[in-house]
């Protein structure tokens, strides 16, 4: 099946799909299609047969949007595809488009000839930060990309999205690999290489993999005694954004995203780091918008009301404890938690010297300068851009499992100096 083939129980077809938009007057450009948190893994399948099953995580972020387009790479044949929506686990109906239907969605078009799948959301992207989160499963047939070259097989493809997994065919071990990897062991036995790109670059993969004699592949492969150590780091979706308040008050304004997968969770418990206090405490539910309720419980309440904090519990600990419905089989909740916290030590003025200075454990996280102060010194390599009311942003994604010491130095710009 190729893919102009490529709509199979989906309510519109693509011939009616794929037909010119005729506009009938002047009309406002439609809002541009945004998305984040995208995630690709790719698995191997036989050598030989140039194929491989695309599983693709993204998160629609245009407000009000009903539709999500996914472009197709020219020179690949798909089949077997997939959509569902990851917040219920329910399929969703889409079909395959052409550039005019998905330059008219928002799509910026570059090339009149490309092919999109075009998804239609489960419910519009909520206002306000919400969003539709989109798992889009194909095969791909690309002998370009997934070639032998006698016994060995060649992955070699460019990826532009920037978390990325590609997973070898059992019994096969990894040769050589161009870009720096987690290399990871999954339960059945297949080796997979996992990565980050932290550049704005696409990545250049190549990875080379032979046949391995010995390596077990069956159901029962022991699991590494060092497995607590091995979480792939790519997968991670958790991500946090510090909103400074100016450095004398030593607060800071703070949202971090999580989702929850696991059936029958209810809760979320953030425990206060030690030497901080929190205030304002709100949460949402970014696949409804709905506002979530939350208690903040200090020492024997923690204890009363029987939570599992994942540490000993003392007079002095305290703890935000959001709640929402219970996840269902097969679903996911997107959270978002927003809270202010106060904290003299790690954020402070020091001879009229803005310091920051943090241990950042999430793979993304994000620091906004207060409004009127420059950046001096950042410890830890970050993506600097300034926001349009002209505060400093730095984003750090770390691609490690470690944590970051973050260190961060500003100075008050001149008109601002008291």
């Amino acid at each position: 099946m190729t893919i102009v083939n490529l709509v199979r129980g989906c309510t519109l077809g693509a011939a009616l799909a794929l037909a010119p938009a005729h506009a009938t007057g002047a009309q406002t450009a439609p809002p541009r299609q945004t998305e984040a948190d995208a995630y690709t893994r790719y698995e191997l399948l036989a050598p030989g047969s140039a194929k491989f099953r695309i599983v693709y995580d993204v998160t629609a972020t245009t407000a009000g949007a009903t539709h999500y387009f996914n472009p197709i790479r020219a020179g690949s044949i798909a089949t077997d595809e997939h959509v569902s929506d990851r917040a219920t686990g329910k399929p969703l109906v889409f079909d395959v488009v052409g550039a005019a239907v998905a330059r008219a969605g928002g799509v910026r078009v570059s090339d009149s000839l490309q092919q999109y799948i075009r998804v239609t959301l489960a419910r519009p992207v909520p206002a306000n930060g919400g969003e539709a989160r989109v798992l889009i499963d194909k095969t791909y047939e690309d002998a370009k990309s997934y070639f032998t070259d006698g016994t060995t097989i060649v992955f070699n493809r460019p990826l532009g999205i920037k978390r990325n997994a590609v997973v070898l065919p059992k019994g096969y071990e990894l040769e050589s690999c161009n870009y720096p990897s987690q290399v990871l062991q999954e339960a059945d036995g297949r080796i997979a290489i996992s990565f980050w790109n932290a550049t704005p670059a696409e990545a250049p993969l190549i990875l080379r993999a032979r046949p391995v004699v010995g390596l077990g592949t069956g159901p029962s492969v022991a699991r590494s005694s060092a497995q607590a150590r091995l979480a792939e780091r790519a997968i991670q979706s958790r991500e946090i954004v510090y909103s400074l308040q100016q450095p004398e008050t030593h607060a800071f304004d703070l949202y971090h995203d999580y989702t929850e997968s696991r059936a029958g969770i209810d809760h979320y418990i953030n425990v206060v780091r030690a030497g901080s206090r929190v205030a304002n405490p709100s949460a949402r539910n970014l696949d409804t918008g709905e506002s979530l309720r939350h208690d903040v419980l200090t020492g024997a309440a923690i204890t009363a009301a029987k939570l599992d904090i994942g540490e000993p519990v003392t007079p002095a600990t305290e703890v935000v404890v959001f709640r929402f419905a219970p996840v269902a089989p097969g679903a996911t909740t997107r959270l978002r938690m927003s809270e202010t916290y106060t904290d003299s030590a790690r954020y402070r003025l020091v001879n009229d010297e803005l310091v920051w200075d943090r241990g950042f454990g999430r793979p993304a996280n994000a620091v906004i300068l207060p409004a009127g102060w420059v950046l001096t010194n950042s410890a830890i390599p970050a993506t600097v851009s300034t926001l349009p009311d002209g505060r400093v942003r730095l984003d750090f994604i770390n691609p490690r499992p470690d944590e970051l010491a973050v260190l961060i130095t500003a100075r008050r710009r001149a008109a601002s100096r008291r």
